[in-house]
């Protein structure tokens, strides 16, 4: 398929949080930036925009994002949120669902072709283990929201054939280089896009000595936890002053 406008929406995952490049946009390449590449060389008159910002909820992804996507008149959308919701306390999964359903019928009205995203399977251990439940339940409703309205699903819950902990990033929260490659990979593949990506391969995460263990487990909970915990007590966000990368249509790559 050939695709003339397409327009990401989302929040960190979708900016391209762990994929640094200081010669783009906010410092970052990322998956979308990767696929909006592939895409470019497929037609002469291709645009792409990256409405994403880091540390939004879903709220404020339909809220902010929505409408300036509709008004650019893609003829295809990305669209991941959910995650920064199913991290908090306390989250209202069927309301959230609600206002994800209402964005994807109004992204789908329009005959774009509209990929929605599940959250990754952290495992029952680690840091994410105590929300797997929220998250599962979560990406059930994704793939019920995707069904209703015809939208394609990326569905990285099921994704096995890669160890997740070797694609991401150091902060244990974003994709790193590598994963960005996989999911702009796995993207291509789901829109049927014909693409030169390589499928990545990585090395298996040693295995640390419990010294080792501990004192990246501290140096991690220093840099990237404390600060996370702070925000969230104080109520701000890691994209208070960041805009969006590409807010209107420009060729990529």
């Amino acid at each position: 398929m050939t695709f003339h406008r397409y327009v990401a929406l989302g929040d960190s995952f979708t900016e391209g949080v762990g994929d640094p490049d200081p010669e783009r946009p906010n410092g970052l390449r990322g998956w979308a930036d990767r696929v909006a590449e592939v895409l470019a060389q497929q037609t002469d008159d291709f645009g792409y925009a990256n409405l994403a910002i880091r540390g939004r909820k879903l709220g404020s992804i339909v809220a902010e994002q929505v409408e300036p996507a509709l008004a650019l008149e893609p003829d295809l959308v990305t669209v991941h949120g959910g995650g920064n919701d199913v991290l908090r306390p306390r989250v209202d999964l069927d309301a959230l669902a609600r206002t994800y359903d209402d964005a994807i019928a109004r992204l789908s009205s329009t005959g774009a072709r509209v990929v929605m995203f599940t959250i990754f399977d952290p495992g029952g251990g680690g840091i994410y283990g105590p929300v797997r439940g929220r998250m599962a339940i979560f990406n059930e409703w994704v793939r019920e929201i995707a069904d209703r309205h015809g939208a394609t699903i990326v569905d990285m819950w099921r994704m096995r054939d890669i160890e997740i902990g070797s694609v991401m990033d150091t902060d244990r929260m974003h994709l790193n280089s590598s994963g960005h490659t996989h999911m702009a990979h796995a993207v291509l593949e789901a829109i049927g896009v014909e693409h030169g990506l390589e499928p990545v391969t990585v090395e298996p995460l040693p295995v640390l000595r419990r010294r080792e263990a501990w004192a990246a487990n501290a140096h991690w909970t220093r840099e990237f936890l404390v600060p996370w915990v702070h925000r969230r007590i104080t109520g701000r966000s890691s994209g208070d002053t960041v805009s969006p990368k590409h807010p209107g249509l420009s060729r990529v790559g």
